[in-house]
């Protein structure tokens, strides 16, 4: 029997322990919540905390410390076809990032190509350049689009930059471009600012040069240099370049002015072709804006002289028309006396 009591005593011992435990939890967790953060148990949580956490970080650095070595270990003893397989997958991944940098490089060129169509509003034939002239005096690229995609000879050829040369020839899928820096290159142009007309002209040494100006015209240094259209050649307004360069050289009667291109001739790989210019002007507005307004101020100018003339002559005629009235009043004044002279001359009698 008494060992069979102490049995049951065994057996009790263990549910007891648990619901004992409970709730002593359950009052700690009472009291936990009811008191302030300077209580008994937030003061012994925050003791074992402290306590506790050198212990936690000695074991989060021997776990790292020992997930180091269990990597280095399965390096040292893989074999030769894990080894080949990450090298394979590491050079797969290698040229996924080359082609995602050129597929950047990409859109960032054509974005260029849409905000120039957008700012000038062109009617235009987007091409890609598939070879360029391999002798150095002439500049001159080929596009992969001809005379079946409405290309001609004489059309302007733009870059996300700017104006960059014309097709010089084409035949029903390429056509060839002559490059603004090309010595044979001429394109009529305008000084922004002064509106003085000149040619810019490639060179050898692949420079823009600003010639055949007028003697009296005005050039600096920061000027812009925009396509005039005379000539019909290329459409007016475009932006060509800047002026970097004024010297005057002994002996020459007109200075060398050196310009700066806007479209860089030797990196563009797209371009459009361009067919119309809806927006002409677009480089343009502000000088041609002030133009008019100074058009506009001499034309008011004209219309007030006009009007003071024409008041003037008013009001001489109207004098005028007062001098004979009051001549004419006279007149009649003394033919009225004579008559009355000759009635009384007749009475006497």
């Amino acid at each position: 029997m008494a060992l069979k009591f102490h049995d049951n005593a065994a057996i009790l011992r263990g549910p007891l322990v648990a619901v004992i435990l409970l709730v002593v939890s359950l009052a700690l967790v009472t009291a936990y919540a009811r008191e302030g953060e300077g209580g008994p148990v937030h003061t012994v949580q925050n003791a074992f905390s402290a306590i506790a956490a050198p212990v936690g970080m000695a074991g989060s650095s021997v776990a790292a410390a020992g997930d180091s070595v269990g990597t280095a270990i399965e390096d040292l003893t893989a074999d030769a076809s894990t080894l080949s397989g990450l090298r394979e997958q590491n050079g797969q991944l290698r040229g996924l990032v080359g082609q995602l940098e050129e597929y950047r490089q990409e859109a960032q060129r054509l974005q260029g190509l849409l905000d120039i169509e957008d700012q000038y509003a062109l009617t235009s034939v987007a091409a890609r350049v598939v070879g360029r002239s391999s002798d150095s005096w002439n500049d001159v690229v080929t596009l992969d689009k001809g005379t079946a995609d409405g290309i001609s000879a004489g059309l302007p050829v733009m870059s996300g930059t700017g104006l960059v040369g014309q097709v010089i020839s084409a035949t029903p899928h390429t056509c060839d471009v002559r490059l603004l820096t090309d010595q044979q290159s001429g394109i009529a142009v305008l000084v922004q600012s002064s509106r003085a007309e000149g040619i810019v002209r490639g060179s050898l040494e692949g420079l823009l040069y600003l010639e055949d100006l007028q003697s009296t015209a005005e050039v600096k240094v920061g000027d812009v240099i925009v396509t005039s259209g005379l000539g019909g050649s290329f459409f007016r307004g475009i932006i060509v370049g800047e002026v970097v360069s004024v010297e005057q050289q002994a002996g020459d009667t007109s200075p060398v002015i050196v310009v700066s291109p806007n479209a860089d001739a030797s990196s563009f790989e797209e371009v459009l072709v361009v067919t119309a210019v809806g927006n002409a002007g677009a480089a343009d507005e502000g000088a041609t804006s002030g133009e008019h307004a100074n058009d506009s101020a001499s034309s008011s100018g004209s219309s007030s002289s006009s009007s003071g003339s024409s008041t003037s002559s008013s009001s001489d005629e109207s004098g005028e028309s007062d001098s004979n009235s009051d001549s004419d009043a006279a007149h009649a004044g003394s033919s009225s006396d004579e008559a009355s002279s000759d009635g009384e001359g007749g009475d006497s009698q």
